[in-house]
């Protein structure tokens, strides 16, 4: 996923779609990935967070 991808999102209680910078949070958790708990890593490798 680019760095610039972002998602328009429903929020409940918005009137108008949230952008959420996806691309930003993929890289920041790639490069962060070393201060995740081992919890945290076995709960993105289970929605297919690929490291590398």
């Amino acid at each position: 996923m680019p760095r610039g991808h972002r998602e328009l999102i429903a929020v409940d209680g918005e009137a108008e779609p949230v952008i959420v910078k996806l691309g930003v949070w993929v890289s920041n958790t790639r490069a962060r990935r070393d201060k995740l708990s081992a919890e945290q890593r076995s709960a993105l490798a289970e929605v297919g967070m690929e490291w590398a």
